[in-house]
């Protein structure tokens, strides 16, 4: 009776999270069993299987979904190797480390259609873009970026906008170690690559999931920096 006490509160937020979640879901699942057309809704009837023979036979579909495991696994490595590096680097104490904080979280609080406009129009054009101007200082070739390699285009916006993210993940796991086990580690002679190794990294095992699990959820739909980019492309 106690126990049913204590969950009683929850029940309405876990009704309410079946009632906006998961009948949806059921739903779009049965309706996916059968020809309907929204224009004849009377006209529906039961296909079994062939709505996902004809969807999974669709060349354009696997590219395309090919392409979007590329885009998230890509985005989410690298944004979990640079933020772990730039979490490594705030954990220490420096001067200005409070302002170097600010400007590296700035990336992920700009909004995503403006960040791809940024990255499109004053980064990757290649009249006016930072990165041809640069190129054309050093006599270099001038590519035009989201023509030549839009794959590769995109997930360089977005490494930019989700490294943040994964760094304050990681930071906060790296706040939370053990000190004085890291003292007594350092008072028996383990170097800093052997605490990484043996301390830090398994300490930072559960943020490392969550950062690529919250990355992996939010990349693979996002639309944004695509349709803004490449216009679909």
């Amino acid at each position: 009776m106690r126990g049913w006490a204590t969950r009683a509160p929850l029940l309405p937020a876990l009704i309410f999270m079946i009632a906006v979640t998961q009948l949806p879901f059921v739903a779009t699942l049965v309706i996916s069993f059968f020809d309907w057309n929204s224009l004849y809704p009377d006209a529906r009837k039961f296909a079994g299987f062939a709505n996902y023979g004809e969807v999974l036979g669709d060349s354009d579909l696997r590219r395309s979904v090919w392409t979007t495991i590329l885009l998230t696994v890509a985005v989410v490595l690298v944004s979990l190797v640079l933020g772990l590096l730039l979490a490594l680097l705030l954990d220490r104490r420096f001067r200005g480390r409070g302002i170097v904080r600010t400007l590296l979280i700035a990336p992920f609080l700009v909004v995503p259609v403006a960040a791809a406009l940024l990255w499109k129009h004053v980064l990757y054009n290649p009249e006016y873009g930072l990165f041809n101007g640069l190129l054309h200082y050093v006599g270099g070739p001038q590519p035009d970026w989201i023509s030549d390699t839009p794959l590769l285009a995109i997930q360089a916006a977005l490494v930019w906008q989700w490294t943040p993210f994964m760094m304050l993940i990681l930071l906060a796991g790296l706040q939370s170690r053990d000190q004085e086990q890291i003292e007594a580690a350092r008072v028996d002679g383990a170097s800093d690559w052997q605490i990484f190794r043996h301390l830090t990294l398994p300490h930072l095992r559960r943020y490392l999931e969550l950062g690529a699990l919250l990355g992996s959820i939010y990349i693979v739909q996002n639309f944004d920096a695509v349709f803004t980019i490449t216009s679909g492309g």
